[in-house]
């Protein structure tokens, strides 16, 4: 029997990988885990984490408006760019101080270095030259931006890496993208009041998502005063005179910004990880390639979270870590379950949804039914803001099951939580029609819709 250095090496300190490091050090498992950056990965220190803190920063602005409506009088009003990023560090350097204090306290050996492979079972600390070696290897790397290489002027953009720690708020800034990540920037920098210009390739935002979210997204956002510019591209971006930069666009625009930034995809991080030289299988987008058990084509080395290209979502990192840990160390062979995952797009208004769109469900089923309200929130009457809420319900008519639920407004994330244990659990139209509503709630809409509003049969409206 060969003798390793470690029972486990995972090489990404982010959120999958540290869960795999902690729980099999927990064991009692001999388990060493190195991060080249800072422990928390891309959720804690330049993803989800500080985009929600800097979500909420950028609501305040709507919050002293509405208050007027409801007898408040908030006086003069600023925002100190230079306070929330400093509060922010403050905040991500204290989670990361808890995800270090996790693996401690479990008895994993925390490095600080990039680690390699040079083989099935061995690994090149970087910073000291050092090579160990493990019975098993977890690759948790995670992702990063798309560079968009192929643009002209690219190394004058910014990337949401960047954008958490600008040295001041721009006054204005083009965001190339139509997902979530470019979406939800765009609300943010609106917010705060930065002049803000969407442009994305396709007809319309948010592609994969529930038409009626899109459609119902994009124009409060230009209600607010977002600029979105679809079917069309950044072709080149310049430096013009005093910092700015000047973006042509293919349709022939030319935009003079304080700011671009790329938010065009994120690609996993497997560059220069040694995977070839350890022959593990890469695909064409440069992602591991895994089977049902997150194991690659070479034994002892498996890969989960972003690498992997399989759900990009930090919940379902966590849900592959703690089923890898299962199969190999718990004699309990665990796949991860990527069905029905409930998500949110933090723009603002929100979106919350779990299973299929209506346009997917359609293609699915011969007849589905499908259940639409849009109305205007409780809070708005008082508020004068002239918004709407939109909520969807999806059943396959055959057994009244709900295949998806989707919301646009308010807390619509907090909401797709609970819809997720719903769908998860197999309930049909009925389980929600007799549920008591909630009054008075905008989720309360959820079960008293019990007439549909139209039908979709064999791909047309009935």
């Amino acid at each position: 029997m060969p003798v390793f250095d470690y029972d486990l090496f995972v090489i990404g300190g982010g959120s999958g990988g540290v869960r795999s490091a902690r729980l099999a050090a927990a064991m009692g498992k001999k388990v060493a885990i190195a991060e080249e950056f800072r422990y928390g990965g891309t959720c804690v220190i330049r993803g989800c984490v500080p985009k929600k803190l800097y979500v909420y920063a950028s609501q305040f602005r709507e919050h002293f408006e509405d208050a007027a409506g409801f007898g408040w009088t908030v006086g003069e009003t600023s925002f100190d760019w230079a306070a929330l990023v400093a509060a922010k560090e403050r905040e991500i350097t204290r989670l990361e101080g808890l995800y270090r204090k996790g693996l401690d306290n479990a008895g994993a050996e925390i490095l600080n270095t990039r680690a390699v492979l040079v083989g099935p079972n061995t690994i090149r600390l970087t910073a000291t030259d050092q090579l160990v070696t493990a019975e098993r290897i977890l690759i948790a790397t995670g992702g990063h931006p798309s560079p968009h290489q192929d643009l002209p002027g690219r190394e004058l953009c910014i990337t949401s890496n960047d954008a958490f720690d600008l040295p001041k708020l721009p006054g204005s800034i083009l965001i190339a993208g139509g997902g979530y990540i470019a979406v939800e920037f765009a609300n943010i920098f609106h917010g705060l009041g930065v002049e803000t210009t969407l442009i994305y390739r396709g007809k319309e935002i948010l592609s994969r998502f529930d038409q009626d979210m899109r459609q119902g997204l994009h124009k409060a956002m230009v209600d607010k005063g977002i600029r979105i510019l679809c079917e069309d591209i950044i072709e080149a971006v310049a430096e013009a005179p005093g910092g700015v930069r000047r973006a042509r666009t293919l349709k022939g625009e030319e935009m003079l910004v304080d700011q671009v930034m790329l938010a065009l995809g994120r690609v996993p991080n497997t560059t220069d990880l040694g995977l070839e030289i350890a022959g593990v299988e890469i695909d064409a987008r440069g992602a591991i390639v895994v089977d049902a058990y997150s194991r690659t084509n070479v034994p002892g080395i498996f890969a989960i979270g972003d690498v992997t290209d399989r759900v990009q979502l930090t919940p379902v990192a966590i849900h592959e870590a703690m089923c890898f840990i299962d199969t190999e160390f718990r004699g309990r062979p665990t796949s991860p379950d990527h069905d029905l995952i409930p998500t949110a797009v933090f723009s603002q208004p929100e979106i919350g949804t779990v299973g299929m769109s209506e346009e997917a469900a359609a293609k699915a089923f011969p007849e589905i039914e499908v259940y639409r309200a849009e109305f205007r929130p409780m809070k708005a009457t008082l508020s004068g803001r002239q918004e709407r809420m939109i909520m969807k319900i999806i059943v396959n008519a055959a057994d009244r099951r709900v295949v998806g639920v989707h919301v646009l407004g308010h807390d619509a994330g907090e909401m797709a939580q609970l819809l997720g244990i719903s769908l998860k659990a197999g309930c049909t139209k009925d389980d929600f029609d007799r549920t008591m509503a909630v009054h008075p709630t905008a989720a309360e809409e959820l079960v008293t819709m019990y007439q549909p509003s139209y039908r979709i049969r064999n791909g047309k409206r009935a």
